[in-house]
C-alpha cells in the first residue's frame, strides 16, 4: 500500500512538474531562436552593406585570371575580415564563376540579376552565410562575394543540445529526485497514520489523537474519529439489541421449557411406575392430562415467542441499508389503510373498539410491505392499549404542514387510550423500551419498528396527544 500510494503520487507530481518544464523549455527555445534570427538578420544586412564597398575596393586590372583585378580593400571590409580571421572570407569572381581575387572555395555561378543573393555553404566543417552580387567596377562587371561563418542561426542549431536539451534533462533528473524526496517527506505523516490504524485491534475504535498529527493531516484524523464514533455507536447499538432480544426471549422460552420439563417428568414417573416389578405389564403409551389454565399459559407463551420472533425479523428487514437496496414501488396509501383495517378488524371487534377509517387517495414511492408492517404495528399498538369500548382511527391522504405549504402524503393512527406522557414519547421509539407501570404485555418493539421503516422512507414518527387531549396520535409525513 505504501509503495502504491507513493508511486502514484510520484507519477502525478513528476507529470505536473515536467509539463511546466517542457513548456518553459519550448518557450526558451523559441525565444532563443528568435534572438538568434534577429542577430542573423543584422549580420545579413552588414554583409549586404559591405558588398558595394568590396566592389569599390577594385581599383584596376582585368577580368581574367591572367590579368586579375587590383584590390585595395576598404577599411570596413578590412575590419570585417580581420575581426573574424577564421570565420570570414571574400572573393571577386568573374562572370564565368572563376575566382580572380580572394578565397578559392567561393566559386560558383553568378547571380542572374543585379540583386544580392544569400546562400549557405559548408566549408571545412563551418557553415558560412554567403552574399553574392553582380556589380560594376573599374575593371568591368564582376561578382563580389562575402562569407560569414559566425551566423547565429547555425550556431544556435549546433548549440541546441547544449543550451536547451542538456539543461532541461538536468532539471528533469533533479526534479525526479526532488519529487521523490518531497513525496516521502510529505507522505510521512499519512504513512505513520496508516501504520497506526493498521496496528490497531479490530475492536479498538477509540479516537486518534489529532494533536499528534500535522495541520495538513488533522482534518483526515478528525474525519476518521467521526467514523470511529459512528461505527462504535452502531456496534454498541447492535450489542444492546442482541442483549435485549436475548432478555426478551428468555421469559417465554423459560415458560415453555418449564412446562415441557413438567410433562417429561410426569411421563418418566408414569413409565417407572408401570415398569416396576409389582405393577402389571401395560404397553399403552402414557397419557398427559392438561388443565385449561396450563393450555392457556402454553398458548400465551407460544404466541408471545412467535410475536417477538416476527418483530425481530421485521426489525431486521426494516434496516435502512437492506431496505434501500430493494426497488421502489408506487404505493396507494388508501388501499394500504383498507387492507390493514381488514386485517385487524377482528381483534378490534373482540374488544368492542370502534375501528374506523378516514382515507383519501394518495400515492408515494416506497416499499409496500414495509409500509404495511409500519401501519400494522401502529394500529395493533393502538388496539392493544385502548380500553374496551374505545376508538381507533386510521387516516391517510394529503395534508399541508402550514396553509402556505404544499400538501404532502401522510399516514396517521389515533386512539383515545391512556396516551403517552410527553417526556416518554422520545424514549418509546427506542428498541425494547416500555413505559414503566404499563399493564399491557408487549415487547417494546412496535413503535421502534415503525420508526425504522419511516426513516427508510425519509421520514420519522411524530407523537402527540389525540383529539381533546386524550389518547395518542402517531403520524408521519412523506416527502413530496
Amino acid at each position: 500500500m505504501t509503495s502504491g500510494m507513493s508511486s502514484g503520487l510520484q507519477r502525478r507530481l513528476l507529470l505536473l512538474l515536467l509539463l511546466p518544464l517542457l513548456l518553459l523549455a519550448a518557450l526558451n527555445t523559441w525565444f532563443d531562436f528568435r534572438s538568434a534570427d534577429s542577430v542573423a538578420l543584422q549580420q545579413d544586412r552588414q554583409l549586404l552593406n559591405l558588398a558595394p564597398l568590396l566592389a569599390d575596393s577594385v581599383i584596376g586590372g582585368g577580368t581574367s585570371a591572367q590579368n586579375p583585378p587590383i584590390l585595395l580593400t576598404a577599411p570596413p571590409v578590412d575590419e570585417f575580415l580581420h575581426s573574424r580571421p577564421d570565420l570570414s572570407a571574400f572573393a571577386v569572381v568573374s562572370l564565368e564563376g572563376h575566382v580572380l581575387v580572394g578565397d578559392d572555395w567561393l566559386t560558383g555561378l553568378p547571380p542572374t540579376t543585379k540583386e544580392a543573393e544569400f546562400s549557405s555553404e559548408e566549408y571545412q566543417g563551418v557553415t558560412y552565410r554567403i552574399v553574392s552580387q553582380r556589380v560594376k567596377t573599374t575593371a568591368g562587371e564582376l561578382v563580389v562575394r562575402l562569407a560569414d561563418g559566425s551566423d547565429p542561426r547555425q550556431q544556435w542549431l549546433t548549440l541546441l543540445a547544449l543550451k536547451v536539451l542538456v539543461p532541461n534533462m538536468v532539471l528533469a533528473i533533479a526534479g525526479f529526485f526532488a519529487v521523490n524526496w518531497a513525496v516521502r517527506t510529505a507522505l510521512r505523516p499519512l504513512l505513520e497514520l496508516k501504520d497506526a490504524v493498521e496496528r490497531r485491534s479490530p475492536r479498538d475504535l477509540s479516537a486518534l489523537d489529532p494533536d499528534a498529527s500535522p495541520d495538513e493531516v488533522r482534518p483526515l484524523v478528525l474525519s476518521l474519529n467521526r467514523l470511529f464514533g459512528l461505527v462504535n455507536a452502531q456496534a454498541e447499538s447492535q450489542a444492546r439489541f442482541v442483549a435485549d432480544a436475548a432478555h426478551q426471549l428468555r421469559t417465554p422460552l423459560a415458560g415453555l421449557q418449564a412446562q415441557v420439563e413438567a410433562w417429561a417428568q410426569a411421563v418418566t414417573g408414569s413409565k417407572n411406575t408401570k415398569n416396576s416389578a409389582s405393577a402389571p405389564v401395560n404397553t399403552a403409551p402414557a397419557a398427559i392430562t392438561l388443565g385449561a389454565d396450563q393450555v392457556l399459559r402454553l398458548r400465551h407463551a407460544a404466541r408471545r415467542t412467535s410475536q417477538l420472533a416476527n418483530q425481530l425479523l421485521a426489525l431486521s428487514r426494516a434496516d435502512a441499508r437492506s431496505a434501500q437496496a430493494q426497488p421502489l414501488q408506487r404505493v396507494d396509501l388508501q388501499q394500504l389503510c383498507e387492507a390493514v383495517l381488514e386485517t385487524l378488524l377482528e381483534s378490534a371487534t373482540r374488544k368492542d373498539i370502534d375501528f374506523g377509517l378516514d382515507a383519501a387517495h394518495a400515492h408515494i414511492s416506497g416499499q409496500e410491505w414495509l409500509l404495511r408492517e409500519l401501519l400494522v404495528n401502529l394500529a395493533d399498538n393502538a388496539i392493544k392499549y385502548t380500553p374496551t369500548g374505545g376508538r381507533v382511527t386510521l387516516r391517510c391522504g394529503l395534508r399541508a404542514a402550514t396553509p402556505e405549504a404544499t400538501p404532502t402524503p401522510f399516514l396517521e393512527v389515533e386512539d383515545d387510550g391512556p396516551g403517552i406522557a410527553p417526556q416518554e414519547r422520545r424514549r418509546v421509539l427506542e428498541r425494547f423500551y416500555r413505559v414503566p407501570g404499563t399493564a399491557v404485555e408487549g415487547n417494546g418493539l412496535g413503535l421502534a419498528i415503525a420508526d425504522e421503516i419511516a426513516r427508510v422512507h425519509r421520514s420519522h414518527l411524530q407523537l402527540a396527544s389525540g383529539t381533546g387531549g386524550r389518547g395518542l396520535r402517531v403520524w408521519l409525513s412523506f416527502p413530496a
